[in-house]
């Protein structure tokens, strides 16, 4: 390098000119650019030599502005075009020729500047350039159209949501709805990095905290203020996808009772479905067949048939799988199978003629099973009733009802003979929490004569399909319980009786176990049971209508031991999943109506203890049904009773406290 060369450097990445000045020790130059600024430079950091003779800093500004009309970026593609027919290698001095028909300084400068910075048509090979191959520069091209579709779709994202957080009405398009997903996350699951998020956030000054995003897609309408997360955090599907809406619009189209020679035809039988008043899904009704002179009676349990819509293997069957069982919710039901089949042609519909599972059973003296039947039945339901019906007509006494009568009389009968078996009885207050246009009620479920007769029903129905399946050697799901190590009698005495003593047992029970072998279920006081009862609502139920219908025809069994115990496990894990989300969902809401009335002072029963050293335990708000944990701040003992007022509550972490709330008489 000599004094007056100009050259080309780069100062943290940008490019800039300079001349040569003076040498400074042995091997590093100093340059002065066109503002006077000088630099130590070594000359291996020298990108580019413009020859044309001695330059002063001076005259920079004007051999630029003599570049810039050679500056065509399309120019290039031009050069491509011709140079990659025979793959030959050029330099700037060539290029200059090629696109320019000369080779002054200005001109070989601006190949050089076009050579450099191209990152479509060439690469560099030491002092020159090759050109790359049509797959390569298509796959640049293409890349390069993706980065600023991205960039585009980013920069319109962040003014939607700006414009959201301004309180306009945002149509999302399906890239912001990606984005919007992206930063869901973030509360979803907090413990998580969520890079790509935060970028976003950033970018808007937004916080990271998940507490703050989650208002944030509150504030612009993606989310709801009571947006179920634990609901968004589990796999189950809340939409069908369209192939299974399709395949349940073809069955709706064809749609017709045919007689089949295989069925028993009760439609003569009175069949009354009992239920409550919000249920959609109507799967079992139940009949009185009076045989021998009327001496005798034939309990029937009916149950819906689905598995006249659903072929093992085909959209339903395996939707209904990935589902496992219907999800209820206090903001609503979320069915296992299309609505429009749950609760229309699947469902026991009152004054229609439906297809049917039947179970007729004969019960001796002391409400064991002398003889049954299962069946494939045409039924038509005559009535439509609630609990609340069923317990006016059980008290009321009707004549005209007479079967209702006898239902209720067998279902005691039932109840003693499995309290004789050694069934437990635990009889915790239940309440079912619904939430309709944001107003929340919680109403007690009692236990009624009418639900207990229902429920002796369903049990005894699982006893014949338990005896069944156990007499054919059939793999079916057997549910069992193994029996508890209970507390000595005189020590549950000494619990306060109801709740306190019932939750004492309820801690004893251990969990059920499912098995393709039969199993004693303890709680139940039965060597044999199988659910069978809801196929519309509980896919293990539905496989045990697949099994029974296969058999009960004389076919090879749909599913072998092998595959169902696949299923089994696969649906057992899905149907904890769904529990625990109906678990969850139902205590934010509990706390939500809590948190509403904060107001009120609650009578809690001191319910047992978690931690007594620390004074921890657990109360039960017996108008309300709720459990919920609660450190006393006084002595208590077992079924005591306090009044209680919400302190503090956040439903959305999981929080409550209460104090104790003091009669202004004392």
């Amino acid at each position: 390098m000599e004094k007056g060369t100009l050259i080309e450097f780069r100062v943290d990445e940008e490019r800039r000119l300079a001349v040569a000045e003076r040498p400074e020790g042995k091997k590093d130059w100093i340059v002065v650019d066109q503002k006077g600024q000088s630099f130590k430079i070594r000359p291996q950091k020298v990108e580019y030599t413009i020859g044309g003779g001695s330059y002063i800093p001076s005259d920079i500004p004007e051999f630029l502005n003599s570049v810039e009309s050679y500056l065509d970026p399309d120019s290039l593609e031009i050069a491509w075009e011709i140079l990659i027919e025979d793959g030959s290698k050029t330099t700037p001095q060539q290029m200059a020729e090629l696109l320019f028909s000369e080779q002054t300084p200005p001109a070989c400068y601006a190949a050089h500047s076009l050579l450099s910075q191209d990152k479509i048509y060439f690469k560099r090979k030491g002092d020159s350039y090759e050109p790359r191959s049509e797959s390569q520069v298509e796959q640049i091209k293409h890349q390069q159209e993706v980065e600023i579709q991205k960039n585009r779709e980013k920069a319109e994202f962040l003014l939607h949501l700006q414009a959201a957080l301004d309180g306009k009405k945002i149509n999302w398009t399906e890239s912001d709805r990606a984005r919007l997903e992206t930063i869901s996350k973030i509360p979803l699951y907090p413990d998580q990095d969520h890079q790509s998020a935060k970028e976003i956030l950033a970018s808007l000054k937004q916080s990271f905290d998940p507490q703050a995003v989650f208002k944030l897609l509150v504030q612009i309408g993606w989310w709801s203020e009571h947006e179920n997360l634990f609901l968004r955090r589990s796999s189950y599907p809340v939409n069908f996808p369209q192939k299974v809406l399709d395949v349940t619009r073809s069955h709706l189209q064809l749609l017709s009772i045919e007689p089949e020679s295989d069925r028993l035809d009760l439609t003569h039988l009175k069949v009354y479905t009992v239920d409550d008043e919000s249920t959609t899904e109507i799967d079992d009704g139940l009949s009185i067949e009076y045989i021998e002179d009327g001496q005798k009676i034939r309990l029937w349990i009916h149950i819906a048939d689905p598995t006249r819509f659903v072929v093992p293997g085909d959209e339903l069957d395996l939707e209904a799988r990935r589902r496992s069982t219907t999800l209820y919710l206090p903001t609503g039901m979320i069915s296992m199978f299309p609505s429009e089949l749950a609760t229309g042609p699947m469902s026991l519909v009152q004054g229609q003629t439906c297809y049917a599972i039947s179970f007729g059973v004969i019960l001796d003296a002391m409400g064991a099973i002398e003889d049954y039947t299962i069946t494939p039945t045409l039924i038509k339901p005559t009535y439509r009733l609630t609990y609340a019906d069923v317990d006016e007509m059980l008290e009321l006494g009707l004549t005209n009802e007479r079967e209702i009568a006898e239902l209720a009389k067998a279902a005691l009968l039932r109840q003693e003979w499995r309290k004789s078996q050694g069934s437990i009885q635990i009889r915790m207050p239940e309440s079912s929490i619904k939430v309709k246009d944001e107003e929340i009620t919680i109403e007690l479920l009692e236990s009624s004569q009418s639900r207990q007769l229902v429920a002796e029903m369903m049990i005894l129905a699982g006893e014949v399909t338990g005896k069944y399946g156990k007499e054919h050697n059939l793999p079916l799901p057997f549910r069992g319980q193994p029996q508890p190590e209970l507390p000595p009698e005189e020590e549950l005495l000494q619990l306060p009786a109801g709740p306190v003593r019932y939750c004492a047992l309820r801690r004893c029970m251990p969990r059920s176990e499912m098995s393709l072998s039969p199993l004693r279920h303890a709680s139940l006081g039965l060597d044999n049971y199988i659910q069978v009862t809801s196929p519309i609502r509980r896919y293990t139920d539905l496989l045990v209508h697949f099994q029974l219908k296969a058999h009960l025809r004389g076919d090879q069994l749909p599913f072998p031991k092998e595959d169902l115990q696949e299923i089994l496990y696969s649906v057992g894990s899905s149907a904890y999943e769904a529990t625990l989300v109906e678990r969850q969902t139902n205590r934010y809401w509990g706390l939500e109506y809590l948190r509403r009335n904060s107001h009120l002072v609650w009578q809690a029963l001191v319910l047992r203890w978690l931690r007594e050293d620390e004074d921890l335990g657990m109360i039960l708000i017996e108008d309300l049904g709720l459990e919920l944990p609660h450190r006393f701040e006084r002595p208590v003992t077992l079924g005591d009773r306090i009044d209680l007022k919400v302190s503090r509550v956040d439903p959305h972490r999981d929080e409550i406290r209460f104090q104790e709330a003091i009669s202004a008489n004392l």
